[in-house]
Formats: structure tokens, sequence, C-alpha cells
């Protein structure tokens, strides 16, 4: 049988997602499944790393099944994504020494308390191009070694998510350069940095550190092991791949130098590839997938994530269990009319914001429905991804229209009110699934199934195109005075209530 197909694994915070595609990026079949975040303690937000295996090999199953009984051996390269930072630390063996500690938790904020207004944070941002948040390797590391020292004896090597399923799939150890450059990687040389270590005294574990191989490498085949849980076919090349911010970029054409990607999904995630480095503490720059380009991106835990958390604290109605964003835009869309009545700050998992805050609804009266709250929490959130992209327009040349993905992009109406809240046009791509095509365009490049990541065979056509409205765009300009306005005056509330 003619191996056509490349599978793409994308790792999310909260689902696991295997795509089947064809050579040129064309989805064939997909399967995804969730695996909830655990909270063992406040500020900690885990997950078990096995169950993060059995989740991913029985959604490449299902995926596979899919698409019938041939599929597995029709399977010519695996591509690997997944959310970035957080830790998976394994030992010698390739077990576990503990629970994955994922990008969203935050008990290391007061490793980065002693570190701001240091030359850590200063050094830190011209070496690397970013400074540590807390779920950041370096300040995980920093807090580990002051309260779980057994756990980074016993650990061999500190993974991210996606090369622990590599790890699974194959028995290598391996990353790329997009994951590496979360600490420790040297912004303008590339590869690991002893001052960089040194810087946030952590030395001792550079050589724990995985091996940095080029995004579109083989990075190891699937064993037998690997192959009888999956039904993939044994010696299966898999490609090292890309953490999921650029492979989504990749996924949905936005890898264009100075095009902005949206991503709208556990995180706020606002990007722009350059061939050039730029450096603020308002954003990352990171490797981007070819060398000799940047991404640069503006990000917080603070987007569709909220979304999820309200639909469980306040239980989702029966029609919302299927096709939840097409049935919240229509109990949106019947309060849309009129200026923004609730404000809502979309921090229950963090913020972009150095100071302490915590999610806030405001302007709650008796006549509000379910309806205003919701339209506030999209607002909300679109609100958040605004501020990122100011700071991103300030310093940096963006063109062209905006590309969206994620969650809110399934959504027509919270699509709109990107657009209109950034004044930009907004295109949403026919891509299902961003990040997985994009993972999967890198294994058809590492084996020769396309010419490059950019082969023009592989496009992403546009589903949608949203213009601004300047009625809606003046609603949303003042809402986002307010927005900031009320996010300076909650300051010291949101401090107190963090004291706690």
């Amino acid at each position: 049988m003619a191996r056509e197909l490349v599978l793409g694994i994308d790792a999310g915070h909260t689902v696991t997602k295997a795509v089947l595609f064809d050579a040129v990026g064309r989805q064939v079949a997909r399967s995804c499944t969730s695996l909830p975040l655990d909270t063992p303690h406040p500020r900690w937000v885990e997950r078990d790393m096995d169950e993060v295996w059995r989740t991913a090999h029985r959604t490449i199953r299902a995926c596979l099944a899919q698409a019938g009984p041939e599929a597995g051996r029709a399977v010519a390269a695996v591509g690997l994504t997944g959310h970035g930072d957080g830790l998976y630390a394994v030992d010698a063996q390739g077990r576990p020494v503990r629970r994955a500690i994922v990008a969203m938790d935050t008990r290391a904020e007061r490793v980065l308390e002693e570190w701001r207004g240091t030359a850590v944070w200063s050094r830190a941002l011209a070496l690397s191009g970013t400074v540590p948040f807390a779920g950041s390797p370096a300040a995980l590391l920093a807090w580990l070694t002051c309260h779980e020292p057994d756990v980074l004896r016993r650990a061999r090597w500190l993974l991210f998510c996606k090369d622990w399923l590599r790890l699974r799939l194959t028995g290598a150890v391996a990353t790329d350069p997009t994951d590496a450059s979360a600490s420790f990687t040297d912004m303008l040389r590339g590869g690991y940095s002893p001052e960089l270590c040194h810087l946030y005294g952590l030395s001792g574990l550079a050589p724990k550190l995985p091996p940095v191989l080029a995004c579109d490498a083989v990075s190891g085949t699937v064993t037998d092991e690997a192959a009888g849980l999956t039904g993939l076919t044994v010696g299966t090349p898999v490609v090292t791949g890309a953490h999921d911010v650029d492979a989504a970029a990749l996924g949905i054409g936005g890898a264009t130098p100075d095009e902005l990607c949206l991503v709208a999904g556990s995180f706020s995630i606002n990007q722009v590839v350059s061939e050039h480095p730029v450096v603020d503490l308002r954003w990352q720059v990171r490797h981007f997938i070819r060398p000799g380009q940047w991404m640069t991106m503006s990000t917080s835990p603070a987007s569709v994530a909220n979304l999820e958390w309200f639909l469980r604290a306040t239980g989702a109605p029966a029609e919302h269990r299927d096709g939840v964003h097409e049935a919240i835009g229509r109990e949106v869309e019947a309060h849309l009319g009129g200026p923004s009545e609730v404000l809502f700050h979309p921090f229950v998992y963090g913020s972009p914001h150095a100071r302490p805050t915590s999610g806030t609804f405001l302007g709650l009266r008796a006549w509000h429905r379910r309806g205003h709250l919701l339209r506030a929490l999209m607002e909300g959130v679109v609100l958040n991804h605004r501020w990122h992209v100011d700071a991103l327009r300030s310093k940096l040349r963006i063109s062209g229209p905006a590309r969206l993905t994620g969650g809110a992009a399934h959504s027509e109406v919270w699509s709109q009110m990107f657009a209109d809240a950034l004044r930009l046009p907004v295109v949403v791509t026919d891509v299902e699934e961003s990040a997985a095509r994009g993972a999967a365009l890198l294994a058809a490049t590492a084996v020769g199934l396309l010419d490059g990541v950019t082969d023009q065979r592989a496009g992403a056509a546009p589903l949608r195109r949203h213009e601004p409205d300047p009625d809606r765009g003046a609603v949303l300009e003042e809402a986002y005075q307010v927005y900031r306005e009320a996010l300076e005056a909650l300051g010291p509330v949101w401090a107190r209530l963090a004291a706690k």
C-alpha cells in the first residue's frame, strides 16, 4: 500500500487530537479526546503523564479506525505538536518522576517576585528574548529545586508535552527549537545557553535538557509496543514537530513575516513571525520553525478556557452539549444590541499583567440574563487579545488581515467581535485543526511528500472574512477603555484577595 497520508497529533491543555491528512494537508479523519486538568492545591494545574499517553494512543487508534482498516499502513510519517512550557519530567527508564505541570500552573509566582527587578529579569530578556512566567520551565524548575528537590535528582530528562508523546511512540528523547527556546535558548545564536542556566541558578540541570533537532527532522520511529497500542505500523517515522503556537500558524498559512495570527484557545496567543528579533517585556521572542526567523508572541492564559470554566461552573444546558459555539453564538447574538453593560476580566487562570488579577464580572443587574454574561465573557476575551495586539503594534509592523484559529474561530459572532475590537479584517480558514495540520505538514516535508512547509500545494483557503463594523467597533472601544480603567482600579482589591 502506498504511504501517502500523514498523521498530526496535537496534545493541548485539555484536549488531545489525532488528525489524518493527505499529502497536501486535506483532512481525512479526526478524533479528539478530553483530558481534564487537575488542581490538587490552589495555583497548581497538573495532569497524570501516563493518562496523557493513554489518551493519545486511544485517540490515534480511533482516528485510524475512522479512515479504514488499512489506514495505519498508509501513514508515511507522524508529526507532533502540543502545549508549550510546563514540565514533563522522566527518569533514565523514561518513567515519570512526578505528575506533569502545565503552563496554566501559577505555583511559581513567588519565584517571579524574587526575580523581578533584579539582574535576572533584564539579563534573561536580553539573552533569551523573554522573561519567565509562572508556567515556564525556568520558574517551575526553580520552584521544584526548593520544594521537591528529590524529583529533580531522580529526573533524567526535562521534557515538553509533545516530547513525552514522542518518547512513548519511539523511545527517543528530543525536542525542537520552538519549544527549546521557552527558557534556556540563546535568542540570537540558538542552542542552550550556559549563562541562562546559571542566571536562574539551574546550571546543574543543564545536562537534563533534551537534544534539539530541526522541526522537520525524523526523530525516531514507531516501536512495536506503540504500534500495538495505536494501530500505526512499526518503523513509521516520527518527526520532531513544534510548539502548538508555531504549528497553528503554519497550519492556517500564517507563517509569512509581519502577518498577525490569533490563537483563541486555552491561551490568548497573538503572534507575528519576523526576520529580526525585537524584545519587549510584553511579549516573548522565540525561534520559529524556519532558521533565521523568530516568533514574536504576546500571550496569557486568558482566552476560550474562560468559556469552558463558565459552562462547567454554571452547568451547560443540554442544547450546548453539541455545537457549543453555535448555540452560545445564538444566545449572545440576542443580547448584542446597545452598549456593553456587563464587563468581564478573563483572568480565571491568569493574565498578562505582573500584578495579581482574577476573573471578575462588573456591572451586574437583576435584569441581566445568562446571555449578557456570555456576551461580557466573549467581549472580555477579545479585549484581552486587544491588549496583546496593541502591544505588538506599538513596535512591530503588522500587515494584511489577521488570521484567527482556536475555539473562538468556530463562532461567527465571536470572530466578528475580534474584527470589531481590533479594527482589522479577520480571516478564518477552512482548516479545522490548525496545530495538528501544521505538525502534519512538517511530517510531510520530512519524508518528501512536500517540497517544504510553505509548498503552495498545501495552502489554506479562506472560509470566512469578517470586516470591522464601525458601530460595533465604537461600542467595543468604549468597553475597552472601561476595561483598562477597571484593571487599574481593581489592582489593590485583587492584591488583597490574592494574599488570603
